[in-house]
């Protein structure tokens, strides 16, 4: 299992069991308009409800780590043939997200701090779909395999798809990226690994929307990164969409 690593992004999201997942046929999609203001809740109600009971895990809801790859605030089940990239933040250097890649297709996934009493993943959902709307993409709310899904459209034409899955005093976000983004038979894999992620939040105090740090596993050895990447596998320009305020830098590791 390849791992990567070093990539710049802010340390908050801007004003933005194992059992495989079994894919939720979606129904009829939201589209979301355009408004002057962004409420809390979009209003959109699931029609199948969702529950962590199959995950994603918090920490307290496991026996011990296993078989996971401890990277500090979230661990991640160890599979052949997926390659992680590490997102680092150049100020700071620490650790705040990471990409799993499986062919053509990558899930971005990040954990952030929430408020003891109410989820992030509506609020955010939101405004994710309001800065695509304002750019002239197009977003919509649909059913998913892990509750509420916001899929979008950019202007260049780009697909992508959010997952959100708030927890006790977390909230992690996944973004599928190339077919994983149009396909379900591509997200599945993907949808199933964050599945499997174990949230560890810890007991410190932390604002609201601060993401959670990681650190590198003992065993990864540094590399040199890789050429310039070709176009279909390059890293998609997140912060266009403005769900973060900066945008990440990677290297590799392995």
């Amino acid at each position: 299992m390849a791992l990567f690593g070093r990539r710049r992004s802010s340390d908050r999201a801007s004003a933005g069991d194992a059992d495989v997942a079994e894919p939720i046929e979606a129904a009829a999609p939201e589209v979301i308009e355009q408004q002057a203001d962004v409420s809390d809740d979009d209003g959109y109600e699931p029609t199948t409800a969702f529950s962590r009971l199959r995950g994603p895990f918090d920490r307290s809801e496991v026996a011990d780590r296993g078989d996971y790859l401890d990277l500090g605030g979230m661990w991640l089940p160890r599979l052949e043939g997926l390659e992680l990239r590490l997102e680092v933040d150049q100020q700071t250097q620490t650790i705040i997200g990471v990409q799993l890649v499986q062919g053509r297709s990558m899930a971005q996934l990040q954990a952030f701090a929430a408020p003891r009493t109410a989820g992030l993943w509506a609020e955010l959902r939101g405004e994710i779909a309001q800065g695509v709307l304002s750019q002239g993409g197009s977003a919509e709310v649909v059913d998913g395999a892990l509750g509420k899904e916001l899929r979008v459209l950019a202007p260049g034409g780009q697909a992508m798809r959010f997952l959100g899955v708030d927890g006790p005093r977390w909230f992690l976000r996944a973004v599928l990226n190339g077919p994983a983004a149009s396909s379900e038979s591509a997200a599945a894999p993907l949808v199933d690994i964050v599945r499997k992620v174990v949230v560890v939040r810890g007991s410190e105090a932390m604002p609201p929307r601060e993401v959670l740090p990681l650190r590198l596993p003992e065993d990864a050895v540094p590399a040199e990164p890789p050429a310039d990447p070709p176009s279909d596998r390059r890293a998609p320009r997140q912060e266009d969409l403005r769900p973060f305020e900066r945008g990440p830098e990677i290297t590799e590791v392995h």
